[in-house]
C-alpha cells in the first residue's frame, strides 16, 4: 500500500455514505494508502476488503481529522450529523466534508453548529458521476475558509480535480447551478436530436457535426453517444436526485432575482417526466420521456 504521509494524506479518514458514488470514492482513497473507516445504513460486502466498518455513524470520527460524507440530501445530512452523535463526536479541528448535494443555505446553518464544536464544516459537492468517481476524475467544488480547504485538498486531489469556489454554501450553490444548466442541456438538446431524427437524420451523423460546432454540450458529447445511443440509460444519476438539485437551483435564482422563466419551466418539465417514469430512473431516462411525447413541450400542441 502507498505511503499516505509522502503523500500529504492523512492516516485515515471517516466516511458516510457508500453507495454508488461513495464505495468508488472510498476505494480510490484506500488504494492512495488512506486508512477508512466506514458506516452506512445499508450493509456494503463488497468494500470489507477496504473500509472498516463501524456500527454507529459517530464511530467513523474516533482518531480522524476528516469525515466525509456521501450522502443525497441536506435532510439525510442533518439526520446523520444531529441526529446520530456525530455533531458532538467531532474533534476540535476535525473537517467534516459534506460532497452530497445539499442546499447551501442548510449548509451554513449546520456549518455554524459545527464551528461551535471547534470543528469545520466544508462542502465538497462533485460532478462526474460513478464513472468520475471510479476513475478519480469528479470536479469537486469547495467552499469553506481557506485554511480548512487546503488541509483537505491532498485528500480530495485522489477523488478528482479539486476548485475552490468560494466561503462555506459556494460549493452547494454552483452544483446546483451547474445541475440546472445540465438538466436544461439534455432538454434541448434531446428536443432538437429527436426532431432530427424523425426528419431522417441518423443521430450518431448529427452528433458528430453538433460535437464540432456550436451546438455541442455535456448532453451532446457524453450522455447522448455514452447512454442514450446505445439504450442502456445508466449514468448512474438518478432523475429524481436530478430533479432535487434543479429546484434547490431554481430558488437560488428567484432569491438572486434574475430572471428565471427558462429555470422554471426546466424544472416543470424535469417534475413532469418524475412523476411519469419509474421512481427509480436514470436522469438520461427524461430522453425517452421526450420521445414518448413526441418531442412536444407539455402543454403544448
Amino acid at each position: 500500500m502507498p505511503d499516505a504521509s509522502s503523500a500529504g494524506l492523512p492516516g485515515a479518514v471517516g466516511f458516510i455514505g457508500l453507495g454508488r458514488m461513495g464505495g468508488p470514492m472510498a476505494r480510490r482513497l484506500a488504494a492512495a494508502g488512506v486508512s477508512v473507516r466506514g458506516h452506512d445504513t445499508a450493509p456494503r460486502p463488497g468494500l470489507a476488503d477496504v473500509v472498516t466498518f463501524v456500527e454507529k455513524a459517530a464511530e467513523v470520527a474516533d482518531g480522524v481529522g476528516a469525515v466525509i460524507l456521501m450522502l443525497p440530501d441536506s435532510n439525510v445530512v442533518d439526520a446523520v450529523v444531529r441526529g446520530t452523535g456525530l455533531l458532538d463526536a467531532l474533534a476540535p479541528g476535525t473537517v467534516l466534508v459534506d460532497m452530497g448535494s445539499s442546499e447551501p443555505l442548510r449548509t451554513r446553518s449546520l456549518a455554524d453548529e459545527v464551528a461551535a464544536r471547534g470543528a469545520t464544516l466544508v462542502d465538497a459537492p462533485v460532478s462526474g458521476g460513478v464513472k468520475g468517481a471510479e476513475a478519480g476524475s469528479l470536479t469537486i467544488m469547495v467552499g469553506g475558509p481557506d485554511e480548512q480547504v487546503a488541509a483537505v485538498t491532498p485528500l480530495l486531489d485522489v477523488l478528482g480535480r479539486v476548485r475552490h469556489i468560494g466561503p462555506v454554501g459556494a460549493g452547494h450553490a454552483l452544483k446546483a447551478l451547474n445541475n440546472l444548466m445540465s438538466a436544461a442541456h439534455l432538454v434541448a438538446s434531446s428536443e432538437a436530436l429527436l426532431a432530427g431524427q424523425r426528419f431522417g437524420i441518423d443521430p450518431a451523423v448529427m452528433l458528430d457535426a453538433v460535437n464540432t460546432s456550436s451546438g455541442r454540450s455535456g448532453s451532446t458529447e457524453n450522455k447522448w453517444p455514452n447512454y442514450v445511443l446505445p439504450g442502456t440509460y445508466d449514468s448512474g444519476f438518478a432523475l429524481a436526485l436530478m430533479l432535487k438539485d434543479i429546484r434547490i437551483a431554481l430558488g437560488l435564482v428567484e432569491a438572486t432575482g434574475v430572471p428565471s422563466a427558462h429555470a422554471a419551466r426546466t424544472v416543470e418539465l424535469w417534475a413532469e417526466a418524475a412523476a411519469a417514469l419509474d421512481p427509480d430512473a436514470d436522469h438520461t431516462e427524461i430522453v425517452r420521456w421526450l420521445e414518448r411525447k413526441g418531442c412536444d413541450l407539455p402543454g403544448e400542441g
